[in-house]
């Protein structure tokens, strides 16, 4: 198993580039499965997504994580100082770290890079791995204008799959990576039926979050961003959804 080295690496469909499937962002595993020239052929480790990437956004699984990114985006100091001169790295939502050690009363978490260098993290922009969140829709909240890019996966851009993937995820739930198969999650709702916070509506191609029994939440192309609208304003728009209920 190996580790994403970049801030987000994109996981293409064809060893030549093709087109772009999926992201994963810092430090999340792939299993290597097929080289083949700079590129590798494999499998995301958090959904089994299968794709090309380039080999050198990869590194050696160096061992077990402690925390994630639970805020949409956050960055590496390499010193723990709020006012720091010096360049920091922006990180995404769901990169993951190994914290060594907490400083300034803890308000700064020193975290392993893979390449072993030293560096800092806001630690109230972490969540410990073992504490997952509880409430998918407050989760994806967290994205609101988050630009829309297609196969996002990251909160620099983030499409309705990514959307709802991250935050179910978040919450030690399995979901998928495509919205043709997040249509299984659950069960289904009869036309008509009430609407509950969590409910997750779909189209074809496209998926979206109940907010309450009015307003629902999705990453979409009209907008070009991450947007709580009225359900019937979606529904007019795009047409009548399925619904299913986790």
């Amino acid at each position: 198993m190996m580790r994403v080295s970049a801030t987000v690496a994109p996981l293409f469909d064809a060893p030549d580039g093709g087109r772009r499937q999926r992201e994963l962002v810092l430090h999340e595993r792939f299993l290597v499965l097929e080289e083949r020239g700079a590129r590798v052929f494999g499998r995301a480790g958090r959904d089994g997504y299968v794709g090309w990437m380039p080999g050198a956004v990869l590194a050696p699984d160096p061992g077990a994580m402690t925390h994630v990114v639970a805020a949409r985006q956050s960055y590496l100091c390499p010193e723990p100082v709020v006012k720091n001169s010096a360049a920091i790295v922006p990180v995404s939502f769901g990169s993951a770290f190994r914290v060594v050690a907490l400083h300034d009363g803890d308000r700064w978490a020193e975290v392993a890079r893979l390449e072993g260098a030293r560096a800092f993290v806001p630690a109230a922009h972490l969540r410990p791995l073992d504490r997952p969140e509880a409430d998918p829709v407050a989760v994806a909240l967290r994205f609101l204008g988050t630009p829309y890019h297609w196969g996002g996966n990251s909160g620099f851009g983030i499409d309705c799959s990514g959307l709802v993937q991250a935050a179910l995820l978040a919450c030690g739930m399995e979901c998928p990576g495509d919205s043709d198969l997040q249509r299984h999650l659950g069960c289904a709702l009869p036309q008509g039926a009430a609407v509950r916070r969590g409910d997750l509506f779909f189209w074809p191609g496209h998926v979206a979050l109940a907010v309450d029994a009015g307003q629902l939440l999705h990453a979409n192309a009209h907008h070009m961003a991450v947007v709580q609208e009225p359900i019937a304003d979606a529904v007019a728009r795009i047409g009548v959804p399925w619904m299913r209920r986790l």
